[in-house]
């Protein structure tokens, strides 16, 4: 099995899992399975859309179509397992955050190979990871963790900008830049949810 393989495989895995946590914040809103199905898909593909909306290429679920059936298999599937699935919700976050590891790394890259600058590729990794999930708090009225002062966006920003660093330091190696650009984002988002990593707060200065 090649590297592209395994990733591609990766890509497809992470969708689903943002595509059920999507499904179950429509469970908690108590909605229809064409709720599930919409706000799954919003939450699985949304990043990615905003993604090469903005760098201007076809996007990548009109091109595939497999996306699009797993968004909406998977929110399909948690309707009826709903009640199981948020009994698990920890195991979801771990599952999210390998998710969240992967999409920033990727999305930066898809951007370097159009020879984005490095800085818009870092937001691009940035929006793929997070944007699906703060579309969906927004619609839901949720509030978002990304306004919250748990560690995801840094994680997103760490992945995206590791990628960026590592291939200016070995240009030859795609394949394991890729791979190790996912783990400094993840240990970040790890350190989130299992010892509650918290950025300071801002404090307003005299107070």
């Amino acid at each position: 099995m090649t590297l592209e393989t395994i990733i591609a495989f990766c890509d497809l895995l992470a969708v689903g899992v943002f595509a059920a946590s999507g499904a179950l914040a429509a469970a908690e809103r108590r909605l229809d399975i064409l709720g599930f199905v919409l706000f799954g898909t919003i939450t699985g593909i949304g990043g990615g859309t905003l993604r090469d909306t903005l760098l201007q290429i076809p996007v990548f679920w009109i091109s595939d179509t497999r996306y699009l059936w797993v968004c909406i298999g998977v929110s399909s599937l948690t309707w009826y397992l709903a009640p199981m699935l948020s009994a698990q919700r920890r195991l979801l976050l771990w599952a999210d955050a390998l998710g969240l590891a992967l999409f920033c790394v990727l999305g930066c890259a898809k951007a370097l190979g159009l020879e984005a600058p490095w800085i818009v590729a870092v937001v691009m990794g940035v929006m793929s990871a997070s944007f699906g999930g703060l579309i969906r708090d927004t619609l839901l009225a949720r509030e978002s963790v990304l306004l919250g002062a748990e560690i995801y966006v840094t994680a997103a920003l760490a992945g995206a900008a590791s990628h960026v660093l590592l291939l200016m330091l070995l240009p030859d190696f795609d394949g394991p830049v890729l791979l190790a650009a996912m783990i400094p984002a993840f240990i970040l988002r790890a350190g989130a949810i299992h010892y509650g990593w918290r950025l300071p707060s801002y404090r307003r200065l005299g107070t």
